[in-house]
């Protein structure tokens, strides 16, 4: 058990805190690693130069290949927690620290000295963990509200001293301190504190607020200005009535040693609740005569005593003369105060406390010098009176307020309080030991679905003075009972004055998934004292309507805190560093000064510095300005931001000239610009307001800067806005954009991330701060995020890199089911298919169109296009669809094209020209028109799962859940002849449901299913012979564990082949045939985890060799898509499998915070084997080398041939006579002289090419 060992020098003067700080100023540091660096993931290799275009299609809004290793699906945390995250290269948010719940500042602090200490950040967690990967231990450390990190050793020291939430961080170089602020205690101070380097915490002259402070800025004259809920300087104090409150000894576990013999007196709970003073059998104890002994209690809860009151015994003249009392379990002997019964005088004590032996003396009381937290105390008797010691009563009392959702660690009822602590439990609540924690608890387990009355605790404390109060829920830790996962939100209510218009009620939510103890501030402000007619009451229920399957509900404590003010504050302080506070004259300072110009209980919920001017924002009036309003601090005049805004104001961010603000309103307070929907941008310059597009539908938390790529390499700054809206509102031609509570406003497009048709990351979760000026470190980031380096909705280009296709498919209306598996738990053939199902390119004739199929919507050049969309590219990429006549609820799951007509299968239902179609549906390419259309499939479920042409003939073949096509039976599998353009049978003999068909060749077709042959045999997977018209068992068919979902060609003549499928236990199979006929089997065994659905299967060529393995070729890798949960990795959409490892490839997110899923890889070209489909035998590559050799040298010797020619006929030569008349005719005419002359002449040179 953890104790609350706060400890205070003088009792009687000194303020108390109800929870336990640590006064040691001592640091942990999580393990120093290595500065933030992410690690690149291995080259995939994959070789598409042969397949042209490449497509990606599935149910997705973002996309990213998977290129580091910290890259994941995971969808961003919705149970309170946050994370410190930098950005890897390629855009990605990744965590480099996780806490257990939100981290709500940040700040860089730099010491005088120009030292860089790190990153503080602070929030309302309780523990810290560095990220690790695989199948590393978590390194969860305890850590409360405020931290230090270091970015250049990703090492995090844990500032201790803190106990509750720290809202606002300032780090202040010039003195070399971090101003923190929130809803805290620390050393002596409440709510406002600093860390001074090089000292740790050190207490403000001020001792903080009685309010949480929200906002802490910098003014340009060096003065630090705090912005909160608070009316005063205040701490707390002891409540007017002290030693209040009764500590139950009643419910401790009593012993003692060693005790008398006689009947009646040797039990030492006799002293528990017995406060007459009278001895007696049953009242009174005693020891053993002539012997030292002790008297202990042990509690299940921890307390801090402020008064120790005992009864003597007088029993026949025994009684206790000295004791000390040794606070259990640090062994500590207490110093005491009290009033000498003979001297009347103030007294201390240790070791040996006298106690009086005057019969008139009832009881003394002895108050603890140092109030410190115990679970157990020993009061050691060492002289008596008489023949022995002994006592007659013990009562211990406290100044600390609390009600225990445990009854019996409240005040005790033989106290006789007219109202005291109590609490009254209804539900499943069972008892569970304290572990680490300061008080065993109660917990409940609940089962869907959660309701406010599945379990309830009221909360009743013993409130004895009116005044003003913090009030505090605290919250066992999860790590200790091991309920981390299934905790989740309660729900505090309460009215804390008998006239409800002179305080707020308790309306709190609050996370319970706390890893250590914590405690939460759920009411600040006025609380009436019990009366006849009013009693302050807190109750707590767990928050109805959580998507949780079972919860664990806890409840331990609420503490009520007495907090003494100066007054005098509104909202607002300015503070002079190293200057005394004067604390009787507030309005010397203009900060003040405006904090008391607002109306009464105003809240400062933000503040901003630019220049010599403060911007304030909150919820306040005042008669110039409503909500927001700027201050300058070196002439103090106020300007009121044309009157300020109609509504409260949560957050600020300066950019600029430009602040952009976020909270509940929807205009200015004179209501001069329309579209100020809950955020809204002023220019400091200008003065005016304008509107970020029509705004979003809901208040507005948190506003937060970050930067994107948008247009260039340059990042820009945009503006992240969070809150409690579900829509980007429609504005200009920008429909309304469906989103979970996240925006992103790109101030140089004027328009929202949403809706831009650009190169962008996609981005989603919670961000609630940043630090984007830590120079030479890049920006760090925190929140909640899940994030893509493409936001892309179902279809993307796949090349060297991702990218878009003209083509805008918009969001669902409502974002997805919160489980991501909600769509991923039926077959491939389910009709509750979203997204881009299946696409092909077509150039048939010399087009080039795209064609998706699905479930989806996209935007057209005119109405909207459902389900099938057609891109031509010879007209300006035009997209266009099949029109009102297929219903909206239709899914597409199949496309071919032969001789220029589409066919389209799927769970499609319509009319087209006035006739029904079911199933499938055709289109003429060509004409761009609707052909005849073949008669509906009927029966089953009347769908179509795939479609496939054989070779070399007019006949398309469909597989999917049908019986019959027109009037035909037709079970299963059926072809439609286009020559004929009939419905014929595919043999007789096949039943069932086929999800997918492959033609090994132009006589054999496969079909994978749920099937049944010749209406006895089951079959997973079939042959079919179109010659024989007979279906067939696939060779040992019988190995496969369940249907076959998806099949693929493992070689280039589609003789070996990859099945997947779901087996009868629910698990995922992945298999390959070994052998050309298919008569062996070999799985890959269950690497694949629970959850995981696969929708494709498809080999790949690589550019590179892997590894060697059996089931693959090493130039080859099997890419699979779908829904892929790796070990130790989680999901996937893409994986890469080289025979004997899967990799992750592709990762998706999607809307309603789900990962996505690919459904198909989709290319221009079929050359998934190469482009000659498979390769050649050495044999042949050497027969085709020495053809090519004889040709190059016949090639040589025609041109050796055709030299020479030329050269003869340049020098002159002619052909020689052939007959012996004109041999003689020559030698007649040419003189022999002649012929000899002309040796002496030179030669012409040779011919030149």
């Amino acid at each position: 058990m953890r104790l609350p060992f706060c400890r205070r020098n003088d009792a009687r003067g000194q303020s108390l805190s109800p929870i336990s700080v640590l006064l040691t100023l001592s640091s942990v540091a999580l393990s120093p690693v290595t500065a933030i660096s992410f690690t690149p993931a291995p080259a995939t290799n994959l070789d598409l130069k042969d397949l042209g275009r490449v497509a990606l299609a599935g149910d997705f809004s973002g996309i990213s290949l998977f290129q580091f290793e910290e890259q994941n699906e995971q969808p961003f945390k919705t149970n309170g927690s946050q994370s410190l995250m930098a950005r890897m290269p390629n855009g990605i948010f990744s965590p480099v620290v996780t806490t257990d719940a939100t981290i709500l500042a940040m700040c860089t602090f730099v010491e005088g000295n120009g030292k860089e200490d790190g990153v503080i950040i602070g929030g309302n967690f309780t523990s810290l963990q560095l990220p690790t990967h695989g199948s590393g231990s978590p390194d969860i450390r305890e850590s409360k509200a405020i931290a230090l990190f270091n970015p250049n050793t990703s090492s995090i020291e844990t500032l201790s001293g803190l106990e509750g939430q720290v809202y606002a961080v300032l780090c202040d170089r010039d003195t070399n301190s971090v101003y923190v602020g929130g809803n805290f205690v620390g050393k002596d101070s409440r709510n406002a504190i600093a860390w001074v380097g090089g000292q740790g915490w050190t207490d403000l002259p001020f001792r903080g607020f009685n309010g949480p402070v929200n906002s802490i800025t910098k003014a340009s004259n060096g003065h630090i200005i705090y912005g909160g809920s608070f009316t005063g300087l205040g701490n707390a104090t002891a409540p007017t009535e002290r030693d209040g409150q009764v500590i139950n000894l009643s419910s401790a576990t009593i012993s003692a040693g060693p005790s008398t013999n006689r009947d009646g007196f040797s039990d030492p709970k006799n002293i528990v609740c017995s406060t007459s003073g009278t001895d007696g059998a049953g009242k009174t104890w005693l020891l053993q005569e002539n012997s030292p002994g002790f008297w202990q209690a042990k509690f299940r809860h921890g307390f801090r005593p402020t008064k120790l009151r005992l009864y003597n015994t007088h029993l026949d003249g025994a009684g206790t003369k000295t004791w000390r009392f040794t606070a259990l379990p640090i062994n500590g002997i207490m110093n005491m105060t009290y009033v000498d019964p003979v001297t009347n005088k103030n007294a201390t004590c240790t070791s040996e406390c006298p106690l009086s032996n005057n019969q008139t003396t009832k009881f003394q009381d002895f108050h603890f010098i140092n109030v410190i937290g115990m679970n157990e105390f020993r009061i050691d008797i060492s002289d008596s009176y008489g023949n022995g010691g002994g006592l007659n009563g013990i009562e211990l009392f406290g100044d600390d307020i609390f009600s225990y959702a445990i009854n019996d660690f409240n005040e005790p009822t033989c106290a006789n309080l007219e109202f005291k602590s109590s609490s009254t439990a209804t539900g499943p609540w069972q008892v569970t030991p304290s572990h680490q924690s300061t008080a065993e608890y109660l917990t409940a387990q609940i089962s869907a679905p959660i309701t406010d009355t599945s379990a309830k605790v009221v909360f009743s404390p013993d409130i004895r003075e009116s005044g003003y109060y913090s009030i505090n829920l605290y919250t066992p830790g999860c790590l200790q009972d091991d309920t981390c996962s299934s905790r989740g939100q309660v729900h505090l209510t309460g009215q804390m004055t008998a006239d409800p218009t002179k305080s707020e009620p308790v309306d709190q939510t609050l996370y319970q998934t706390n890893n250590f103890d914590k405690y939460d501030q759920i009411y600040n402000g006025m609380v009436d004292a019990s009366s006849s007619s009013f009693r302050p009451q807190i109750t707590l229920t767990p928050l109805a309507g959580q998507d949780l399957a079972s919860m664990t509900l806890v409840a331990q404590s609420i503490a009520f805190t007495l907090i003494n003010s100066t007054g005098g504050l509104n909202g607002l302080f300015e503070y002079t560093p190293g200057q005394p506070v004067n604390v009787s004259d507030f309005t010397a300072s203009a900060v003040n000064r405006l904090g008391s110009s607002f109306s009464g209980k105003s809240a400062i919920n933000t503040l901003a510095t630019s220049g010599d001017t403060v911007f304030v924002g909150g919820n306040f009036t005042s008669p110039s300005a409503e909500h927001v309003v700027a201050l300058n601090t070196k002439d103090s005049t106020n300007k009121t931001l044309d009157g300020g805004l109609n509504g409260e104001v949560q957050s600020m961010i300066l950019d600029g000239t430009t602040l952009y603000v976020g909270g509940s309103f929807n205009n200015t307070s004179e209501k001069s610009v329309d579209g100020l929907n809950n955020v809204a941008a002023y220019d400091t310059e200008k003065n005016t307001w304008s509107p970020l597009g029509a705004g979003v539908n809901g208040k507005v938390m948190r506003v937060v800067g970050l930067t994107m790529n948008i247009t260039g390499s340059t990042p820009e700054f945009v503006v992240s806005v969070n809150g409690d809206f579900d829509e980007l509102n429609a504005f200009d031609k920008n429909p309304a954009v469906s989103v979970t509570g996240f925006g992103i406003w790109v101030p140089s497009q004027k328009n929202w991330l949403q809706n831009l048709d650009l190169q962008l990351e996609s981005i989603d979760g919670v961000l609630s701060t940043s630090i984007l000026d830590r120079s030479g470190n890049g920006s760090l980031y925190a929140g909640s995020l899940v994030s893509s380096t493409l936001g892309v909705r179902d279809i993307a280009g796949l090349g060297e890199t991702l990218s878009r296709l003209p083509v805008k498919i918009q969001a669902p209306s409502k974002p997805s089911s919160s489980n991501p598996l909600a769509k991923r738990d039926t077959s491939i053939s389910d009709d509750s298919l979203q997204g881009v199902v299946t696409g092909i390119f077509d150039q048939e004739n010399k087009r080039n169109l795209t064609i998706l199929g699905g479930h989806f919507t996209a935007t057209g050049s005119g109405s909207a296009i459902n389900n099938l969309l057609i891109m031509d590219g010879k007209r300006n990429n035009e997209v266009f669809g099949l029109g009102d006549g297929i219903s909206q609820d239709s899914t597409v799951m199949a496309l071919v094209v032969h001789n220029d007509i589409l066919f389209a299968g799927g769970n499609i239902t319509g009319t087209v020209n006035g006739n029904e179609v079911k199933a499938l549906v055709t289109y003429n390419l060509a004409s761009m028109s609707f052909s005849s259309q073949p008669p509906s499939l009927n029966g089953g479920k009347g769908t179509v799962s795939s479609i496939a042409v054989r070779d070399g003939t007019d006949d398309v073949y469909v597989g999917g859940s049908f019986t019959q096509a027109g009037s035909l039976d037709c079970p299963g599998v059926c072809f439609f002849s286009t020559s004929s353009s009939q419905w014929q049978q595919a043999g007789q003999n096949l039943g069932g449901t086929v999800n997918t068909l492959l033609w090994v060749d132009e006589n054999l077709l496969l079909a994978g299913g749920n099937l049944t042959i010749n209406n006895t045999a089951s079959a997973y997977l079939a042959t079919y012979d179109p010659k024989t018209l007979v279906w067939d068992a696939y060779p040992d068919a019988s190995q496969l564990p369940g249907p076959v979902e998806v099949l693929t060609a493992g070689t280039s003549d589609n003789k070996q082949i990859w099945v997947s499928g779901t087996a009868s236990n629910g698990s995922v199979y992945l298999m390959k045939s070994e052998k050309d006929d298919g008569s062996s089997w070999h799985s890959v065994g269950q690497t694949l985890q629970p959850g995981t659905k696969i929708r494709g299967l498809q080999i790949f060529q690589l550019s590179q060799s892997h590894d060697k393995h059996s089931l693959i070729d090493d130039k080859e890798v099997l890419m699979v898509t779908g829904h892929i949960v790796l070990p130790e990795f989680g999901s996937a959409s893409g994986v890469l499998f080289d025979g004997a490892n899967f990799r992750p490839f592709v990762l998706t997110t999607n809307s309603g915070n789900t990962p996505g899923s690919l459904a198909v890889v989709f290319s221009e070209k079929q050359n998934f084997f190469g482009k000659d489909g498979k390769h050649l035998p050495l044999v042949f590559v050497v027969l085709i080398g020495l053809g090519i050799s004889l040709a190059l040298m016949l090639l040589i010797v025609v041109a050796g041939l055709i030299l020479d020619r030329i050269r003869k006929k340049r020098e002159g030569y002619v052909p020689a006579p052939t007959s012996m008349y004109d041999r003689g005719s020559g030698i007649q005419r040419i003189p022999p002289h002649e012929l000899l002359e002309g040796l002496s002449k030179s030669r012409s040179g040779a011919p030149q090419m």
